[in-house]
């Protein structure tokens, strides 16, 4: 792959690192299709990612959060990868180890993460503090309350 700079796209903006570093993530890496995974909407700030993890049990499983990136990895023992003591007639259940990375917005925290039936669940919570909350900024001359707060100190 040949390099490719988004950085003319990103000359005349102010406080969009995140965003050109997310298009550098999304360019360095393939996107995965083991294990098969969910990402659901559950309320208006809380998401949901549900990880087909069959054939795994939870000392073999492990999540991760480093620099708002969630890295949940599966690993398969070199003693379970050579148990010569099976003979499968049919093998659709894969017990191959994995990474799965997922980037976090800036806000989103793990709340927890549950893990049965072969099915790993981890509940995310957007919490953006008030002043970074969108707000509308009055246009023209300074209001009522500021007059009078001026006129008070004076």
């Amino acid at each position: 792959m040949s390099n490719f700079s988004l950085s003319p796209l990103f000359r005349r903006s102010i406080g969009f690192d995140c965003l050109s570093d997310l298009f550098d993530f999304a360019l360095q890496s393939e996107t995965p299709n083991y294990p098969h995974y969910n990402i659901e909407k559950t309320g208006d700030n809380s998401y949901r990612i549900s990880v087909a993890t069959a054939g795994f049990n939870k000392d073999q499983l492990e999540i991760n959060l480093e620099n708002q990136v969630l890295t949940i990895s599966g690993k398969v023992t070199e003693e379970e990868k050579n148990d010569t003591d099976k003979e499968y007639l049919y093998k659709g259940i894969s017990s191959r180890s994995f990474t799965l990375s997922l980037r976090l917005d800036e806000h989103v925290e793990v709340q927890q993460a549950d893990y049965t039936n072969g099915l790993l669940t981890i509940d995310l919570q957007r919490n953006v503090p008030e002043e970074q909350r969108p707000r509308q900024i009055p246009i023209g001359r300074k209001n009522s309350e500021q007059l009078l707060e001026e006129s008070q100190t004076q």
